[in-house]
């Protein structure tokens, strides 16, 4: 418990005691003799202890302009149960009131405990490095880019940056939820956030402490709470008009039918109906709802922080709670995106070597993992005077003078465009043709593979009842039919331009039903556009991307798809205990008010139904942080 929390359960036990002695003895009768004035000031003492933060919040909302709220609400109830002489139930009210905030209180930071786990990833220092090689203590935002920091073992990395001294293990486990350290050494990228191991680092930033990953996060998991869901916001609308109506009601209630009955009869009696209006009152008072509900997706929030996995917002939980379909972008998020050259094929009098070279040179200033698997393949310097002309051809490929010959390299499509005669190669791999002066030279065949629980995670989606899966790509059909039979996914589509991707997801959500979603699952780089425009954008692989954390809804700080299916079951149940927790609350309300306004209701029934309905709804809400979503529960 914190300090405060602690304090209140003093608070609570200190007004119990008295409370207690002074209920035993109104029932044994022992307070009759004394004068009700002096009775009043005895019970008045456990009220204060327990109540006068209630009453002093109550009185400054109300200096606000904030009339209507839980602390009115048991102020008005509480003192008019007193006038009434109704002390013992009086104090009941606002003790057990107390101990529903406390339980509120400590379901919140329980519920906070993983997001705070998250946000102690923030560095409080920076080791700076002088030009002397003087090691001082910085704050890490007066860190510039391009300084020199020491990681000591066990320390956090403040910024981001690249390794250029030692070799170590990195604890990724605060932002992936992983507990296998990764490798770094001299040239390697490190971010913020991660915990070094057990040799020191050197490493040099390559960007200010607010355009890190660290930073970026933590402003994410800050702000998640500001976007809400659609139950939240009704919630929160709900509680502004109910209050007031509820109120009115009350005083109506003391006011109408005691003066009716009293004109037909001659005995006003306001004091009962006062007392039924105090039970009014305190039963509708909102706090079951309005505690329960955002308690119950922050919750989900939480239970998706631990295993990795940041949600910007309760409404992207709802979302993915009602996601049946979801749209997968291939390179690096179904496969690895570790393209090799498997095979070279030369043809036309050209060699092995010729292509290699070609391709090489074409291929320079591209930053496509194909290029990069093409250079390596190549393995020697490209002398970049020889290049000119360079010319991206958009969704075919690319064109430059190589040496002051014309080079094509890209997809049949380029053949064609540029009437080069050539077949067209059938395999299921990647293949980028090459032409040298017009003349078909031949193909590099490009070998990629699925990522490690792709299939294991396309079984765990239709479990859950994501019943569509569908994969964009900008590959050839051979290529994007053998990945999608592999995975058995519902839908592929190939071929496409960036753009294509953006009016095949608006086609899909216009095929979805009323309720039902459309997730996106990219890497956050190249599909910000996509991501932007599904109805929740998922990025994988996004560890140290700055476009995934800023372009998606949900980003899964490593890249295991296996993690979807888990956070599909989190949003659901998350989903299904908020509406357990309005129904029954609801419920137990009506029925409490009916009650009480025919006199059938005591104080102990409106007590249980505002603090006891409430303490149930939180620990209800709860459960969604201790249960295991590696199976359907």
């Amino acid at each position: 418990m914190t300090k405060k929390q602690k304090k209140m359960r003093a608070r609570i036990i200190v007004s119990g005691i008295l409370y207690a002695c002074l209920f035993i003895a109104d029932k044994l009768g022992a307070l009759e003799d004394f004068p009700i004035l002096a009775v009043a000031i005895a019970f008045l003492v456990p009220y204060l202890i327990i109540g006068y933060d209630v009453i002093l919040r109550a009185f400054k909302n109300i200096s606000k302009g904030h009339i209507f709220d839980e602390n009115f609400l048991m102020m008005i109830a509480t003192f008019a149960a007193f006038a009434t002489g109704e002390f013992t139930e009086s104090v009941a009210v606002m003790l057990f009131y107390q101990v529903g905030e406390l339980f509120q209180s400590y379901a919140v930071g329980k519920s906070r405990a993983s997001i705070a786990e998250m946000m102690s990833i923030a560095p409080d220092f920076a080791n700076l490095e002088d030009e002397e090689g003087n090691i001082s203590e910085v704050d890490p935002e007066d860190v510039e880019v391009g300084s020199v920091l020491l990681v000591r073992p066990g320390e956090k990395i403040p910024i981001d940056g690249v390794v250029i001294e030692g070799e170590s293990f990195v604890d990724t486990a605060a932002l992936t939820g992983e507990s296998v350290p990764r490798k770094v050494s001299p040239g390697a990228d490190v971010i913020s956030g991660c915990v070094n191991g057990d040799t020191a680092l050197k490493i040099r930033t390559t960007k200010a402490y607010e355009d890190s990953t660290v930073s970026k996060i933590l402003e994410l998991v800050e702000n998640a709470s500001s976007k809400k869901s659609r139950m939240e916001n009704f919630i929160t609308r709900f509680a502004k008009y109910y209050t007031p109506v509820v109120t009115i009601g009350a005083v109506l209630l003391a006011l109408i039918p005691p003066t009716i009955l009293g004109i037909m009869s001659g005995n006003f009696a306001y004091v009962s109906w006062i007392h039924r209006a105090c039970i009014f009152l305190i039963v509708s008072c909102p706090c079951a709802m309005v505690i329960s509900v955002p308690l119950g997706f922050f919750g989900g929030i939480g239970a998706a922080s631990k295993i990795g996995v940041l949600v910007k917002g309760s409404n992207y939980l709802e979302a993915i709670a009602q996601m049946k379909s979801l749209v997968f972008d291939k390179t690096g998020t179904l496969t690895k995106g570790e393209f090799k050259v498997s095979e070279v094929i030369n043809l036309n009098g050209f060699s092995k070597e010729d292509i290699l070279y070609y391709a090489a040179f074409a291929e320079k200033f591209s930053t496509h993992p194909i290029a990069k698997s093409i250079l390596i393949a190549y393995g020697k310097e490209v002398d970049l005077s020889l290049i000119s002309n360079q010319q991206e051809v958009s969704g075919q490929g690319i064109s430059c003078l190589v040496n002051k010959r014309e080079v094509l390299i890209g997809n049949y499509k380029l053949m064609q465009t540029n009437g080069i005669d050539c077949e067209i190669n059938d395999s299921p791999a990647t293949i980028c043709y090459l032409a040298v002066d017009g003349k078909f030279a031949g193909y590099i065949i490009i070998s990629d593979v699925i990522k490690e629980g792709s299939k294991e995670a396309m079984k765990a989606l239709s479990k859950v009842g994501v019943s569509k899966l569908v994969m964009l790509t900008g590959d050839r059909k051979e290529v994007a039919m053998a990945v999608s039979k592999e995975l058995s996914l519902t839908d592929c589509r190939y071929e496409l331009l960036p753009t294509d991707k953006v009016s095949n997801v608006e086609e899909l959500i216009k095929a979805c039903k009323k309720d039902e979603k459309l997730g996106f699952v990219g890497d956050g780089i190249n599909d910000a556009p996509v991501l932007m425009r599904a109805d929740v954008g998922i990025a994988m692989g996004s560890l140290g991307s700055d476009a995934a954390i800023e372009a998606a809804d949900v980003v899964i700080m490593d890249d295991d798809l296996r993690k979807i299916p888990k956070l599909v079951r989190i949003a659901r149940k998350t989903l299904r205990i908020v509406k357990q927790n309005v129904v029954f609350a609801l419920g137990v309300k009506i029925i409490v008010l009916i009650l009480g306004a025919f006199g059938l209701a005591t104080m102990w029934e409106a007590v249980f139904a505002d603090v006891g309905v409430a303490v149930i709804a939180i620990l209800n809400s709860m459960r969604v942080l201790s249960s295991n979503y590696d199976e359907k529960n």
